[in-house]
């Protein structure tokens, strides 16, 4: 079969949750694709469906990304049949709840940074070599609304995403004067085994409104296809991204830990305490406003010194009742 496109997109994670969506995306715009997961048959049955659907072309790679050698034995299994990746989407990822001194095991975490960070960028080392040297190619991040904030209760796949979004940056820097784009999706909670495969399943997060993976999915297509750096899925994750710019690390955390707690988990708080998160969560938004008015005026060609200056000073007379208040 002829791909409408003529063009090839890898996914990992390819037979559940977003994965599924973005390589349902592509092929309905006419990708030929590369699926890889771990288990055969899954693959098997998403690939007859997409080549039945969409008239397009599956390659099927079964390799556990755990394993320290299956971005190579993905990458000569593509060479072999002389496919050539012109989009590459790192997707697959999984985490491990608990408490990480007492809680969690050493070994699955070992695991779980193979799988998200060590594999990432094998994959993308050996592939994004390729598209440098074509000056054409796309490469998606699944990075997180964890990769700004600090994820208790699961540190160590809050590590692995703010690795993933650091590293999405720094080569987009790189690849500034190439034809070479990487774009970093942000999703928050979302409606997919993540958190039953991750022992999270009874966290107070689940109930908080999961969000689609089908609109997730879509949200990093489209800023995949524009070439944008970076796309935060979902208002009230872009809210909750732009307050951890300006809030304390550890009233962010706390936020999160809240969250991340088990239902049912009571915690003693005092009085301070209960009545601080309200006017943390109003001083940090009335910041981010403030930052956004000054970013704006600033760069307005008729914008004049007084108004700048005024918009700084009203920001950092913020900043500084923030600080003293929160810490």
């Amino acid at each position: 079969m002829e791909s409408q496109t003529g063009k090839t997109a890898l996914i990992t994670g390819a037979t559940s949750g977003i994965g599924l969506e973005l390589a349902r995306l592509f092929a309905q715009d006419g990708y030929n694709l590369v699926l890889v997961a771990r288990h055969d048959d899954s693959l098997r049955g998403v690939a007859s469906d997409f080549e039945q659907q969409y008239n397009i072309r599956t390659t099927t790679i079964a390799k556990d990304l755990m394993e320290a050698s299956a971005p190579e034995e993905i990458y000569q299994e593509t060479k072999q049949q002389g496919l050539t990746i012109d989009v590459l989407v790192n997707n697959a990822g999984m985490g491990e709840y608990g408490k990480f001194a007492t809680e969690t095991d050493l070994q699955k975490e070992l695991s779980i940074i193979q799988l998200n960070a060590t594999s990432l960028v094998h994959l993308t080392k050996l592939y994004l070599k390729e598209m440098v040297e074509r000056n054409e190619g796309k490469i998606l991040m699944l990075a997180s609304v964890v990769s700004a904030i600090p994820n208790p209760l699961m540190a160590v796949y809050g590590a692995t995403k703010s690795f993933i979004y650091s590293f999405a940056e720094a080569l987009r820097n790189e690849l500034k004067d190439t034809n070479v784009t990487v774009t970093a999706l942000m999703p928050g909670a979302t409606d997919t085994d993540f958190f039953n495969k991750a022992g999270a399943q009874n966290a107070r997060v689940t109930d908080s409104g999961l969000a689609d993976p089908a609109k997730v999915a879509k949200d990093g297509y489209d800023a995949l296809m524009q070439g944008k750096d970076k796309v935060v899925s979902g208002f009230k994750n872009k809210m909750q991204v732009a307050m951890s710019h300006v809030l304390p690390d550890t009233v962010v955390s706390e936020a999160m830990r809240k969250m991340m707690n088990e239902k049912g988990y009571e915690e003693e708080e005092d009085e301070e305490s209960e009545s601080l998160t309200p006017l943390a969560i109003g001083l940090g938004i009335a910041t981010v406003v403030l930052a956004a008015g000054i970013f704006l005026t600033a760069s307005s060609k008729n914008a004049n010194w007084y108004e700048k200056r005024r918009y700084k000073q009203k920001l950092q007379s913020l900043t500084n009742a923030l600080t003293p208040s929160l810490n």
